[in-house]
């Protein structure tokens, strides 16, 4: 595999990581995610960094647009997040660490054991 697709889907799998870590030692509650405003940013921020390497990979290779599920959709979110913040919808954001964070997680762990 080339070694800055390596890179970048290692960046994805570190702030997977540290989206994991702000919630270590609490349940992930929807209530408390929504009133910590430094947690509403740190979180954006890692799905900036996960959608901004996601584009980087299908930049350079176009295959793994067919191995990350919903890649485009991820881009689609870094965009908003940076460019539409205004319109960032924080039930929008926890739906996605609850639903599509861990199927990225595992699909991520597959991709780089090789």
């Amino acid at each position: 595999m080339d070694e800055r697709i390596l890179k970048w889907l290692f960046d994805i799998k570190l702030a997977i990581e540290e989206i994991d870590s702000y919630f270590e030692g609490s349940e992930m509650n929807f209530f408390k995610y929504k009133e910590n405003l430094m947690l509403k940013r740190a979180v954006e921020r890692d799905l900036e960094i996960i959608g901004e390497a996601i584009n980087r990979i299908i930049k350079r290779d176009s295959n793994f647009e067919n191995k990350i599920t919903n890649a485009k959709s991820i881009i689609g979110l870094r965009n908003q997040v940076i460019h539409a913040y205004d319109n960032i919808s924080d039930e929008n954001i926890w739906s996605i660490l609850q639903i599509h964070l861990p199927k990225l997680k595992a699909e991520i762990e597959i991709l780089t054991q090789h």
